[in-house]
């Protein structure tokens, strides 16, 4: 009974003091809070969090504003009239503390007294619900027993940036939304508990009252290439040849060979860009990236031994009529006598640089006679032949058109050799330009010289005389070589 007496005049203490409090000020956080210095408030200290064990005997820690209480794990708990976390039976109130419930929003520390009763040493009182102006602490009873006043004009007075609500309650009044700012139009009001602050949108930060543009590019690392600063923003380029990746800052390299290839030929991609490359036969043309054809012919005179054509990145030698390319640049000769012989029976091909001729199998003429392979004999017993060569010996040689001089291309040997003689060799005839030259190589031979370069296709017939001369003047005889020499028409 004096307990519940002592709590009585504590709640009429208490109610009577908070009806003539004032707002206060705080220039100051005081104990339970600590400064905040992004909100530029006092914000309130979570003891339960940071104090150990701050409750005992199997106590629940109740954090609230300015301090923290310690009740029953049954204790029905209201934060900002909101609906009740926990039913409290009523056979747990006892030693004169009716069971109800207890909103916990105040600076008050609280402790439990002995039987189970709740006692709040600024605020938590028996009675009628009680709001102070500054905490928002309430104190509750069960609405169904008969001792508390539900007086509808009963006011409480609110701290600044609070309003009274319907159910008796102070509740922040949202500035930002109700339009009482004093926000710029460059600013965002953001709404805080008793009053509100004005922030800069994202990429701009204060300047006095101005909200000026942050530069994002000057502080570094922002992107991987280039930076662009927007008002209230940034974004990244790369170089060419580099693509942003997922992240927008880092630049990672294009594969122009895959993407885009804009080469004729064959693409080769390189860090930040790509090279073209052409076939063997092609070159870049002028733009870099297409391709044209190289006339290999012109680069050069001496592709091909006859004649060099030019084809889409390559080229390939041709020869004359009579010849045939091997090893693909070099002309050699067709020996038409051994393919394609024309010839008639009494005929006998010759083949020379560059086609073929056909000659007489027999081309004695009288009063000579064939006695063999292209050797014509005239006869002793014949007075025609006292004034002729005793012997005409055919033979065929082809070279060349513009073969090199001074240069030997015949050798003429006397086949039977008789003693006590003299052999000396000239040329009978076919020399009258004088192209040849007879040198006298020993007794029996004698060597034909090209001393004039010859041209194409021509022939040359020429007779190699050999005189044979006893040495007591008592024997004389003559022979002949008779030399048909064919020109070709080219130098191969």
């Amino acid at each position: 009974m004096l307990q519940t007496l002592f709590l009585t005049m504590l709640t009429l203490v208490l109610v009577k003091s908070q009806d003539t409090e004032e707002t206060i000020t705080y220039t100051q956080c005081t104990d339970g809070y600590e400064w905040d210095p992004v909100r530029q408030q006092c914000k309130d200290i979570d003891e339960c969090d940071i104090v150990p064990d701050a409750c005992k005997g199997g106590m629940k820690c109740v954090n609230h504003y300015g301090g923290y209480l310690c009740l029953p794990k049954t204790a029905q708990i209201i934060v900002n009239n909101e609906q009740p976390q926990q039913e409290t039976p009523a056979a747990e109130a006892s030693s004169g503390a009716t069971a109800g419930s207890v909103a916990a929003s105040s600076m008050a520390t609280s402790g439990v007294v002995p039987g189970g009763g709740v006692m709040a040493s600024a605020t938590a009182v028996a009675g009628p619900e009680v709001q102070t102006g500054r905490n928002n602490f309430v104190i509750r009873r069960n609405p169904a027993d008969p001792r508390i006043s539900s007086n509808p004009s009963h006011r409480i007075q609110c701290a600044a940036g609070y309003e009274q609500s319907e159910q008796n309650v102070c509740q922040d009044i949202d500035e930002c939304t109700t339009g009482t700012h004093n926000c710029r139009v460059d600013q965002v009001c953001i709404n805080l508990r008793g009053t509100f602050t004005c922030q800069c949108l994202p990429g701009y930060q204060k300047r006095g009252e101005q909200c000026v543009d942050i530069d994002e590019c000057t502080v570094p690392p922002y992107c991987h290439q280039r930076c662009v600063n927007t008002p209230g923003s940034f974004y990244c380029q790369c170089s060419p040849g580099f693509q942003l990746a997922a992240n927008n800052y880092t630049c990672v390299d294009i594969n122009e060979c895959d993407a885009s290839n804009q080469c004729a030929q064959q693409c080769y991609n390189i860090l930040g860009s790509f090279i073209c490359q052409c076939n063997q036969g092609y070159e870049l043309s002028s733009d870099r990236l297409n391709c044209e054809d190289i006339d290999e012919c012109r680069t050069s005179s001496y592709l091909c031994q006859y004649q060099c054509v030019n084809e889409p990145g390559k080229f390939s030698c041709m020869c004359p009529q009579g010849y045939q390319v091997v090893r693909s640049r070099t002309c050699q000769d067709i020996n038409e006598c051994e393919t394609t012989n024309e010839c008639r029976e009494d005929e006998m091909c010759w083949n020379y640089h560059g086609g073929f001729r056909c000659y007489p199998r027999n081309p004695c003429q009288d009063p000579y006679v064939l006695t063999s392979e292209n050797r014509c004999v005239c006869p002793v017993s014949n007075a025609m032949c006292r004034e002729l060569p005793q012997s005409i010996v055919y033979k065929y040689m082809s070279i060349r058109s513009d073969r090199s001089v001074p240069s030997d291309i015949f050798q003429i040997q006397a086949t039977t050799i008789y003693a006590n003689t003299i052999n000396t060799f000239r040329i009978k005839s076919g020399n009258e330009n004088g192209e040849f030259y007879l040198r006298q190589t020993s007794p029996v031979s004698a060597m034909l010289v090209l001393v004039k370069s010859l041209s194409g296709p021509r022939e040359y017939i020429v007779d190699l005389e050999m005189l044979t001369v006893s040495s007591i003047g008592t024997f004389r005889t003559s022979s002949v070589l008779r030399l048909t020499i064919i020109v070709g028409p080219f130098s191969f």
